[in-house]
């Protein structure tokens, strides 16, 4: 418990013991004032009444006026009447009275009367003793009560008297004496204060002090500069570009490398807020927008051109957060970023061989493949001679296999124009029906051979779209053949031209197994096949449409549940 919660606790308490000890005290003394105010009053009254008729009565022989005396006398006891019986005794001596005053020489009725005041003035005095008695009480009463009281309130205060000082100077005590063993340079002492209170909190902040006391004072400052050196002589052997800066953005370290590729002495960098070198180096001003401008980071940002040492180099940017846990904390805290630039130059001068030799190869291919489908055209020419059965069925396989191998060859070729930009788009109005009918008769043949029928929703409004039409015919015939592949016979594929308010959407759809949705991302990365799918494709068409729609300002969508079927979206502005 907290030092002030106990102060507050224990000398609220005590406050409140003393004023119930008032309101007690009060209480008690108003009812004794009570009780004796009902015996001088009621009681006391009624005795002075009670003598002053009997001096009356013995006046009533010698003093007409003797009358009138008793009468005022009786009158006030009848407004005074307090105890139980008294105004039956109250009302005989009314009685008698009045027959005095008809025969005043009667001495039987005086014995009466007098008899009846006797019984008042005893019946008053039994009464102001039973109210004694209970004044008495009272009295004993009030003094077990306020003495409970004061003897609680008491306790109450020789238990703080007795605790509270010891609560708080102990710990005053022994930090006191933790103090003097630290300015001894005995850095290895501690407090314990097993207390959740304010010196418990003053415990641990000073274990925290005397801990970071001994680890400096157990570092020695030649490690500390060989251990610098060592980082520094690391980072400076580095083969990548590395830049250091502070939680301020001013450059701490940079290497021969980085020095290097940037085309500034270090002596400059250093100490140099890392904004101010972007004002007047472009390099710099490219490695550090992601950094000032976050909101502008790509989720797959191309690799960096950089020309250095006589050539194009290419590197990967990576920028990390550098944040310890100062001792005895638990908190990490920021101390500033390191950006390393990876030399990627040998893989990327590797894909662009790979780039270029799958696009020398699939051109070649081309010329093969065109040769392979005119000779079948040209046997299959009844002037050059009929052919049986078994020879059109192998004629056919050649012809779907021929079929096959250009379209993996028209995928590589696209990839590698897309991979070395030097694919040419031609996006201009388009004829949307040449597109859908382009698409279908490429695919009429797969789709009859598993009996599967084409339904096309185009909306009416629909005429024109702003694309390519050969690359978007292409990326439709992909959807459209991987609808019919993936579809079960005698199903059906819906094509759907609408509308949107991006421009023109084209949807394919399909009711075969669908696709889970882990693999939603995945199946537009190249080469990805869907675990348990068929092997039929190269995994690249999905891949390259999407790159051919994004690069028509449009984009490609799928929904798809499994069990259901899967439609596959893209949109292209209106013409």
């Amino acid at each position: 418990m907290k030092i002030k919660t106990k102060l507050n606790a224990g000398v609220g308490l005590l406050f409140l013991m003393i004023i119930l000890l008032s309101v007690l005290g009060g209480w008690y003394i108003n009812k004794l004032k009570k009780d004796t105010n009902n015996i001088l009053v009621a009681n006391y009254n009624t005795l002075e009444y009670s003598r002053s008729m009997l001096l009356s009565l013995e006046d009533v022989p010698s003093q007409a006026n003797s009358f009138l005396a008793f009468e005022k006398h009786l009158l006030n006891q009848q407004k005074n009447i307090t105890e139980p019986g008294e105004k039956e005794i109250t009302d005989s001596i009314s009685a008698h009275f009045n027959n005095l005053k008809a025969n005043p020489t009667d001495h039987l009725l005086q014995s009466k009367i007098r008899k009846d005041i006797t019984e008042l003035m005893e019946l008053n005095m039994n009464a102001i003793e039973h109210k004694s008695k209970v004044a008495n009480a009272t009295a004993d009463n009030a003094i077990v009560v306020i003495s409970a009281a004061g003897m609680l309130c008491f306790l109450i205060a020789f238990i703080l008297l007795v605790n509270l000082p010891s609560n708080i100077a102990d710990p005053i005590k022994i930090l006191t004496d933790s103090i003097r063993q630290i300015a001894n340079q005995n850095y290895k002492e501690r407090v314990h204060f097993e207390s959740h209170s304010e010196f418990g909190d003053l415990a641990q902040s000073f274990n925290v002090m005397a801990e970071k006391l001994q680890e400096y004072s157990e570092s020695k400052l030649d490690k500390i500069l060989q251990g610098k050196k060592r980082i520094e002589t690391l980072i400076d052997k580095m083969n990548n570009p590395v830049v250091g800066i502070d939680e301020e953005n001013r450059v701490l370290f940079v290497n021969d490398e980085a020095i290097k590729i940037i085309g500034i002495k270090k002596e400059i960098l250093i100490g140099k807020l890392i904004q101010d070198i972007a004002v007047t180096n472009d390099l710099v001003r490219e490695i550090i927008r992601d950094m000032i401008q976050p909101e502008l980071k790509k989720e797959h940002s191309e690799p960096m051109k950089i020309y250095s040492d006589g050539k194009e180099s290419y590197f990967e940017k990576e920028i990390v957060d550098i944040n310890i846990i100062p001792t005895g904390e638990r908190n990490p805290q920021f101390i500033g970023k390191v950006i390393i630039l990876k030399n990627i130059t040998p893989f990327k001068e590797l894909d662009i061989a790979k780039t270029n030799f799958m696009g020398t190869v699939s051109h070649e291919f081309k010329t093969p493949i065109s040769s392979i489908k005119m000779g079948l055209h040209l046997l299959e020419n009844p002037q050059i001679g009929t052919l049986n059965d078994e020879q059109k069925h192998l004629i056919e396989g050649i012809r779907e296999d021929a079929n096959r191998l250009l379209n993996i060859t028209g995928e590589l070729l696209n990839m590698t124009q897309l991979e070395s930009g030097i694919m040419q788009l031609q996006i201009k109005p388009a004829d949307v029906d040449a597109i859908i009918h382009n698409a279908i008769d490429a695919n009429k043949s797969a789709a009859e051979q598993k009996q599967i029928t084409i339904k096309v929703n185009k909306d009416i409004a629909v005429d024109k779209v702003l694309a390519d039409s050969e690359k978007t015919t292409w990326v439709l015939n992909n959807l459209l053949s991987n609808a019919i592949r993936y579809s079960y016979e005698n199903a059906a594929v819906h094509i759907s031209v609408e509308q949107a308010e991006q421009g023109i959407k084209f949807s394919v759809q399909d009711f075969g197994k669908g696709i889970e949705e882990q693999y939603h991302e995945k199946i537009f990365e190249r080469y990805f096949r869907i675990p348990g799918s068929k092997k039929e494709g190269t995994g690249l068409g999905l891949s390259i449409g999407k790159e051919l729609i994004e690069a028509q300002g449009g984009l490609l969508t799928i929904e798809s549940e499994l069990g259901k079927g899967s439609t596959f979206s893209f949109v292209l502005k209106k013409a």
